[in-house]
């Protein structure tokens, strides 16, 4: 017993002297070790044994932030970061607003931007009786939510958290954004994935809006109280509105100028403030 906790020891310590570099190292590593059977086969993720494969994979974001946490700072950062998890209070009324409504009014102010310059003539192809069938509607509503819950706390709660303690804000979202589209890079090469979707991303386009995606929803972690709830809400209504919306194939590349514009704007904003303090 003693062995080994000198052992978790001497990890704690790597961990500490090493913050930056040791999230990617778990969450990637953990993630790819049971990813790689998925997509070497022929049969679809969601076919067994594949499907545990891809959760276990799935869980790396999780296992990572809580993993590292405990290492680096023991109970005192986990219950942290559960309050940051639960703690509604920290958002105020205004962000609640941003939250829940930006996704719908971006989506729709690109889509009508690419209808005028003749860029899709469907841009949207909304899925209005989605809200009449309350089984489709949960489902819908759990996998937005759920998926994010478990990246959120690691990849935002920990791992940003960690990188704005040594970096400044533009290096932190861009490494963790790159950090972030790493891991859904596998995700185009998983049988059958996006089967049932109406998503089908290319990494041209895809790796570098998931950067800005990032620096958008750094903007909403500073700007809540570094709350991981937050951002769990925003990220979910990302994927809610765009499946409710079901956005044209056409529009994915063309929203990039859409996102690299926001993204620019957020850096410009921290950069003021930067400058002012």
């Amino acid at each position: 017993m003693t062995e080994q906790r000198e052992r978790v020891a001497k990890l704690g310590i790597w961990v500490r002297a090493h913050p930056v570099l040791a999230f990617p190292l778990v969450y990637l590593g953990w993630a790819y070790l049971f990813w790689a059977p998925v997509v070497l086969s022929d049969s679809s993720v969601w076919a067994f044994p594949n499907l545990l494969w891809f959760l276990l994979g799935g869980a790396s974001p999780l296992v990572a932030g809580l993993s590292l946490a405990a290492l680096s700072g023991g109970r005192r950062q986990l219950r942290d970061l559960g309050r940051r998890l639960v703690d509604w209070r920290r958002i105020p009324g205004r962000w609640w607003l941003i939250i829940v409504l930006f996704w719908l009014i971006f989506d729709l102010a690109k889509a009508g931007v690419a209808l005028a310059l003749g860029i899709a003539d469907t841009p949207l192809d909304p899925d209005w009786g989605l809200f009449s069938n309350p089984g489709p509607l949960l489902f819908l509503l759990l996998l937005s939510f759920v998926f994010p819950a478990i990246e959120e706390v690691g990849l935002r709660g920990y791992y940003l958290e960690t990188l704005q303690q040594h970096l400044n804000p533009v290096l932190s979202g861009v490494i963790n954004g790159l950090v972030w589209a790493t891991w859904h890079a596998p995700f185009v090469w998983f049988p059958g994935y996006y089967a049932n979707t109406t998503f089908n991303p290319e990494l041209y386009w895809w790796l570098p809006m998931i950067v800005c995606h990032t620096l958008m929803i750094m903007h909403v972690y500073n700007c809540t109280g570094r709350s991981i709830l937050a951002v769990l809400v925003f990220h979910a209504m990302m994927n809610f509105t765009g499946e409710w919306l079901r956005i044209s194939p056409d529009m994915y590349p063309f929203m990039l100028a859409g996102n690299v514009i926001l993204a620019a704007l957020a850096v410009l904003v921290w950069q003021k403030r930067s400058l002012a303090s």
